[in-house]
């Protein structure tokens, strides 16, 4: 990148960035004075707003160099994170939500302690908050300076070594970032967030047509040809045993694994807790699990692409890493002029995940550590403007502390993605059974999650650090046999030591809780857009040629969602004028 383009994409980035701040603050200004203002957007949050920052909270620059690279490498089996997650936020609007909602809790912490005691709400308060500082909000900073270094050259730019430029573009990311969670609190957050994600998608959806055609020699339709005619054991989604995500998987640890990210992660969670609504909230979770559904298009499609562009890793001539595929791309297909837009949506995607998770980690020390530790010391009740106060200065804490971690992950001996994958499931599992449990139980007590909690640890530790080579089996399927025992752990403990006074489930109503009449329907298509995504990069779709079987698939599907949405459209009809008579 010579001086002008350089300087025509620094520009052009600091324009959009400088819009979406300044739309943020016009659409927050005096909204943030109370804790509810900040912590929870004032519970206002509609279904555009959840969506927009549930999605780009979850995307970012690791998933978009992370999963095109496995598309170029591999093939498509590693969609299998990011499509089955559509099945974790059908549960999460249609058993999660309305619980959490009924009962107006702020945190996932706050729930624990309605349910069990405030002992379990401080360890999962301080499980997250552990894991956050430690591990993801560090490795989100990492992960997007190594993407911006990768597609930019910023050593050469700012005249100074790698080593330097990584410091650098950390610190500036995380400076910027912190902006919106320290001042802004989750409003701000959810704005930016989806004006950030708008970006996404436009240039999700440009990079993949201008890689087609570049493919096709300036034709769209020659370069989907190519794709689907041509070496079509890359289309194939699903994986073998030596694949990244093997398909057994999806129906063992990938189901615990998304329904802990999408039903109780709090920093992900934290913005449906936030909806005007139920059925805005609903809306919101389920329109996000379509956009789920679009990832193979927008961040494993290019990948495909690549590969037949400039030949596989082994090949001559081909990329010496995965991880180049997509850099690789961008610099050839993007026009100098979109480059700073693209950068900038980039760091969009960047900020949003770490806005998020500096706000969730404020939120859970405030509400769960710092004001019962208050209440315990018979300390006078904490005005708002206090409360927020210690928000923002813990917020300031956690994110200097992010910028001295974040350079050390560049020393990790077996890279980013392995150190998140083992760290995140010291917390991950027990968390979403103990959660499940304590949903649909009502004897369970208190021990049984403190027990759960210190075998995972200790179980887990062991079977990653000592008897790895022993115990050869794929991570996720240790997920779903440390789940299955840590359910009957708690249940057992229920049996053995139930609690003298069932469990009761107490409503508030602080927002509406009508559900949202087309919750149903949007659901059965969400799940069927998932079947017929397996279904077309499969052996029975794309992968080898169409077989016989896939367009009396499809019709089915098809048939099944039109008998749905005509039931309901008819039963909300005839509801409505029911309601006017």
């Amino acid at each position: 990148m010579n001086g002008a383009n350089g300087m025509l994409t620094l520009v052009s980035c600091a324009f959009f960035m400088g819009l979406v701040a300044w739309i943020s603050y016009v659409k927050t200004r005096g909204e943030v004075a109370t804790r509810d203002g900040y912590f929870l957007a004032g519970r206002g949050l509609t279904a555009v707003f959840i969506a927009g920052s549930m999605l780009l909270t979850n995307l970012s620059a690791e998933q978009l160099i992370g999963l095109n690279g496995s598309a170029y490498g591999f093939n498509l089996s590693s969609m299998g994170w990011e499509v089955t997650a559509a099945v974790a936020t059908v549960c999460m609007a249609f058993i999660f939500l309305p619980r959490y909602l009924a009962g107006a809790f702020t945190t996932l912490p706050e729930f624990l302690n309605d349910r069990f005691d405030g002992s379990v709400r401080a360890l999962s308060a301080a499980l997250f908050m552990v894991g956050y500082g430690l591990i993801t909000i560090p490795s989100v900073l990492y992960a997007g300076s190594i993407a911006v270094l990768q597609l930019f050259d910023v050593p050469t730019l700012l005249g100074i070594s790698y080593a330097q430029a990584l410091v650098v573009t950390i610190i500036t990311i995380g400076c910027i970032g912190a902006l919106y969670a320290v001042f802004g609190g989750l409003r701000a957050v959810a704005v930016s967030d989806t004006l950030n994600g708008l970006g996404l998608l436009v240039v999700g959806l440009a990079v993949p047509v201008l890689g087609l055609m570049a493919l096709g020699d300036g034709s769209l339709g020659e370069g989907l040809h190519t794709v689907a005619n041509t070496q079509t054991q890359k289309l194939n989604a699903i994986g073998g045993a030596d694949d990244p995500t093997p398909f057994a998987t999806l129906f063992t640890g990938m189901v615990f694994a998304n329904l802990f990210y999408w039903c109780t992660n709090q920093y992900v969670i934290q913005r449906t807790l936030a909806a005007k609504s139920l059925a805005e909230g609903q809306k919101g979770v389920l329109f996000s699990g379509f956009f789920k559904v679009l990832v193979p298009f927008l961040m494993m499609l290019p990948g495909v692409i690549a590969y037949h562009l400039y030949g596989g890793p082994d090949a001559a001539g081909g990329l010496t890493s995965i991880d180049l595929a997509y850099p690789r791309l961008i610099a050839d297909v993007l026009p100098n002029y979109a480059m700073g837009f693209f950068l900038a949506v980039l760091l969009g995607a960047v900020f949003s995940s770490f806005n998020s998770l500096l706000n969730s980690a404020a939120t859970l020390f405030c509400l769960d550590v710092y004001l019962p530790y208050r209440s315990r010391q018979n300390k006078r009740v904490l005005s708002d403007d206090g409360l927020l106060r210690v928000a923002r200065r813990t917020s300031i804490v956690i994110a200097l502390f992010s910028f001295v971690v974040a350079p050390l992950l560049q020393f990790a001996p077996d890279g980013l993605w392995q150190v998140i994958r083992v760290f995140t499931g010291f917390y991950n599992i027990p968390i979403v059974a103990i959660v499940i449990v304590g949903l649909f139980t009502t004897r369970v007590p208190a021990l049984g999650p403190k027990l759960v909690i210190g075998f995972h640890l200790v179980a887990y530790g062991l079977l990653q650090f000592v008897f790895k080579d022993v115990v050869n089996l794929h991570f996720l399927h240790l997920y779903a046999i440390l789940f299955v025992l840590e359910i009957g752990i708690l249940l057992v403990t229920g049996y053995l030591r139930p609690r003298s006074r069932p469990w009761t489930y107490s409503t508030t109503h602080v927002v509406a809780m009508d559900p949202w009449v087309y919750r149903m329907p949007c659901a059965v298509t969400l799940l069927s857009c998932v079947v017929a995504l397996y279904l077309v990069f499969s052996p029975i779709g794309l992968v080898g040629g169409l077989s016989q079987a896939f367009w009396p698939l499809l019709l089915v599907l098809g048939i099944v969602n039109i008998a749905v949405w005509s039931r309901s459209v008819a039963r909300s009809a005839s509801d409505g004028a029911a309601n006017q008579e």
